[in-house]
């Protein structure tokens, strides 16, 4: 189904690398115009140039809410309206061990970007978009935010905010046509979660990766690893009409980790058992 979004106007936070930037492109390339944000202005503005006419890069920290108005504002000014909202920005913070050794540093930028980012980038659009026939608001968490774990305490709980929220938002701005959905991708190949730093060889860099691979296929049923593309593509069906009677879900795309563990532990005992029992035999 080519072209889904003909005729509409999306704005994406987070957009110049990893899921945003691969939502930017799918979109542009399904026929909307596309304001997308991010604090990497020089990268920002190159995909931007490459993307042509139809897509516009402003840099927007989504942590000030005077500047997620703009954006919005320039979305509306550019093209003439706003019909989907994708607030996508989201940063991990500090990444300590564990809890006790968190000094909560990097609290109020966490949460500024991946909480306040979300509820005022869902306001600024939602409040254009109830004066002007509805539109769709698509927020981004984390299987962190469903999960319980080790650290990232912070990450966890603005990532469970953010679910919580928008099956709220769903609820609330559901008279005036808005509706309101959450991604929860799981193990994306992003910067994000590379765990590679500034400096690396490529080789280096693909050591890491194929050192990680293991350990993100552990508690993943699907072994196949998750790309940013992926979630773009949850992104264009949650945002285009085919879900126009979809509001208020959380979609996992996550190769199953969120459905349950993939150890058959049944299997585990009945194997202990007869191990327990071969002594005697």
């Amino acid at each position: 189904m080519p072209n889904e979004l003909q005729g509409k106007v999306a704005v994406i936070t987070g957009g110049a690398s990893g899921i945003g930037r691969a939502t930017v492109e799918l979109f542009v390339e399904e026929g909307a115009k596309v304001v997308f944000a991010d604090v990497n202005e020089e990268v920002g503005q190159k995909l931007a140039d490459e993307l042509g006419e139809n897509a516009i890069f402003k840099r927007t920290d989504v942590s000030n809410p005077e500047e997620v108005q703009a954006l919005v504002d320039t979305a509306i000014n550019s093209f003439g309206g706003l019909h989907i909202m994708f607030n996508n920005a989201g940063i991990s913070g500090a990444q300590y061990d564990r809890f006790l050794d968190d000094p909560f540093d990097d609290f109020d930028k966490v949460v500024g970007v991946n909480w306040l980012g979300v509820i005022k980038g869902a306001q600024c659009a939602g409040r254009h978009m109830a004066k002007n026939g509805g539109g769709v608001i698509l927020n981004n968490a984390s299987i962190a935010g469903v999960l319980p774990g080790h650290a990232l305490m912070t990450y966890r709980s603005t990532k469970a905010a953010v679910i919580m929220a928008s099956k709220s938002m769903a609820i609330d701005l559901a008279e005036y046509g808005i509706r309101v959905n959450c991604l929860v991708p799981g193990h994306i190949r992003t910067p994000l979660n590379a765990y590679t730093e500034p400096g690396m060889t490529e080789e280096q860099s693909q050591q890491v990766r194929n050192a990680l691979a293991p350990v993100w296929d552990s508690n993943q049923p699907l072994k196949r690893h998750g790309t940013p593309p992926d979630v773009a593509q949850a992104a264009l069906f949650l945002c285009s009409d085919r879900a126009s009677q979809i509001t208020g879900i959380t979609m996992p795309i996550d190769g199953g980790i969120t459905a349950g563990d993939p150890v058959n532990h049944l299997r585990e005992i009945w194997d202990a058992r007869a191990a327990a029992l071969a002594e005697f035999s």
